[in-house]
């Protein structure tokens, strides 16, 4: 909407937004107090502090964020976004929600579990950024928080502007990766349009298998996703990672790391391998730390860097598959929830 402005006053408004954070358009001292006046008429700042916090014994903190989806009419489903700020050394990144909830329904995650109640605006994505403590100590971002990044690519898309233009967070791509189950129409928009990192779960080389865990697999099997990424050179700053959480019994075994191998023989990528955290009725358990050990060291003698992730935040229900957004609706009196109140300040 063109509100008469000078061309300039929109590089103004970027540079509090993006570069001095303000909470409020009142802070926006350059602009005139006319000026400010309208943009209050026509526009809300948009941040909007989390409710809740929690702090981990290994310094990660989650953030719980309420989330509005229109319904229609005058109908709103109010639902909870999380966010993890990881610590290591100088290091602070962000694991960053893009829906609330997610409809890929993966068996051994709790977001997937809890189904899907809307998507983010790029506003939503960005507030997550804005509104924790300590912003300006961020240095990276994961878009592995809650939901699947490429099921609302296009708001994704818009955060990652504003995080990588010179009048936004001015960050490089390089500090940014984004993770996806593996939808190949939108796999292929986001390596023609972006240079940030990108990770793909993968979890099970066989797709017989993955399909057990991972309903995707139907529509997009892993060996196409792969042979879509092979088409694309790795070989300068934009990296790609596979995501594999190990499982005792079903994927953890000298069968699969050899299949693994296959699939990915040739490429310039690396492979993490996590930990599973146990969740409620669910039959399997995590793989032996010996074993993670023999499956790594089997990828790295046949060419495939990799590597055990560190687990963060176990104990805060914050670590790979964990993010579950208990606030549902109306449940706004999360914080004195007696079942969470252990996660939450």
């Amino acid at each position: 909407m063109n509100c008469g402005f000078k061309p300039f006053v929109a590089k103004q408004l970027a540079h509090w937004l993006y570069v001095s954070k303000v909470r409020s358009i009142d802070e926006m001292t350059n602009i005139s107090k006319n000026g400010r006046e309208m943009i209050k008429h026509l526009y809300a700042h948009g941040a909007s502090a989390p409710i809740g916090k929690a702090e981990s014994t290994d310094g990660t903190v989650k953030y719980l964020f309420l989330n509005e989806a229109p319904l229609g009419g005058s109908l709103i489903e109010t639902s909870a976004i999380e966010s993890v700020m990881i610590p290591d050394g100088d290091r602070r990144t962000l694991c960053v929600s893009s829906q609330a909830g997610c409809a890929m329904n993966c068996k051994f995650c709790m977001t997937g579990r809890g189904g899907f109640h809307g998507q983010l605006m790029a506003s939503d994505i960005l507030n997550q950024f804005i509104s924790i403590e300590e912003p300006e100590k961020l240095s990276n971002a994961v878009f592995m928080g809650m939901g699947e990044p490429f099921n609302n690519y296009d708001q994704v898309a818009r955060a990652i502007e504003v995080l990588t233009a010179d009048w936004g967070f001015a960050w490089s791509p390089k500090r940014i990766t984004v993770s996806t189950i593996g939808v190949i129409p939108v796999l292929k928009r986001f390596l023609d349009e972006q240079k940030c990192h990108l990770a793909v779960s993968l979890h099970n080389p066989f797709g017989a298998e993955r399909v057990e865990f991972m309903p995707v697999e139907k529509a997009w099997p892993i060996k196409d996703v792969i042979a879509l990424i092979r088409q694309y050179d790795w070989s300068g700053q934009r990296r790609v990672s596979f995501e594999y959480t190990m499982f005792s019994g079903w994927n953890d075994s000298k069968r699969h790391a050899d299949a693994l191998i296959r699939l990915l023989k040739g490429m310039e990528c690396r492979v993490n391998l996590i930990r599973f955290h146990k969740i409620p009725d669910f039959p399997y358990a995590p793989s032996a730390q010996n074993v993670m050990e023999a499956f790594r060291d089997r990828l790295n003698s046949n060419g495939i860097t990799c590597t055990i992730r560190a687990s963060r935040g176990e104990d805060i229900m914050a670590a790979c598959g964990l993010l579950a957004g208990e606030v549902h609706k109306t449940e706004v009196n999360y914080l004195h929830n007696e079942e969470n109140s252990r996660y939450y300040d």
